[in-house]
Order: structure tokens, then sequence, then C-alpha cells
């Protein structure tokens, strides 16, 4: 198994670092082109709710992303220092009463795209599996 790390403060303008990040992972395993939008977008969903919801938006906190590597698989952890939350009660962002919300959606999004999405230390931390296969 390999492991990529990267840690930041909680910044929204650090989420441009995320994105390069998976940049360098995306070629060095060669991830087809289909499966990259899917892990950019949930991925950067996923530190975007730990940077508001988790930290709160305290640039003191740090968000942590690891990698984890393991044959067809990749598994991304996205850890804040929040208190974490129940991901069983997160409202439904398609009810009639949330349709026009711009936000609370990133969860679903999440759910969507990735393979497995697991909660865990109290909702402080996201663990988002992706099977893939390289591009050669």
């Amino acid at each position: 198994m390999k492991i990529h790390k990267l840690k930041f403060e909680s910044d929204p303008d650090k989420i441009k670092l995320v994105k390069q990040w998976i940049d360098k992972i995306a070629i060095e395993y060669q991830i087809c082109e289909a499966l990259y939008p899917d892990i950019l977008i949930s991925l950067t969903e996923a530190v975007n709710n730990a940077i508001h919801h988790g930290n709160k938006g305290d640039r003191s906190k740090k968000i942590s992303v690891v990698c984890k590597v393991k044959e067809n698989k990749l598994k991304f952890e996205v850890r804040d220092e929040g208190q974490g939350f129940d991901p069983e009660v997160i409202p439904d962002p398609t009810s009639m009463e949330r349709i026009d919300r711009e936000s609370g959606r990133g969860v679903m999004i999440m759910k969507t795209l990735a393979n497995k999405v697991e909660f865990k230390k109290r909702g402080s931390k996201v663990e988002m599996t992706f099977k893939f296969k390289s591009s050669s």
C-alpha cells in the first residue's frame, strides 16, 4: 500500500492545493479521465465541508487529507479538528423545503460519485473509496 498525505490550515484558498495534489496522484496512477472529475468533486466537497462546517472557518485548525492506494482502489480520508456531526440526520437536499438552497448537497454528491463513503470519528473524518483502472 502506498500513502500520500496533505495537511493545511482551514482556509478556502487552500482548496487549490487539493487539486494540485489530486493531479499528481492521478498522473502517478494513470487514473482514467472519466474517474478524475468524480474524485476531484468529491474531495473538494469533503474539504469544503471540513473547512466550513467541521472547523467552522477557524484558520488555526487544520485539515488532513490522506490517500491510500492499494491494488485498484484509492481511499481518501479527509479529517478536520471540529466537533463532528451525526451523518444520519443530514436533511434531504432534494426535499421541497430545501430544493432551492445552494448548500447542503455535499454529502449527497460524495455518496453519488464515490464507490463507498463512510463517516468516522463522530463525523469529523470522511473516507471515500474509488475503484479505478489505469488509463494505460
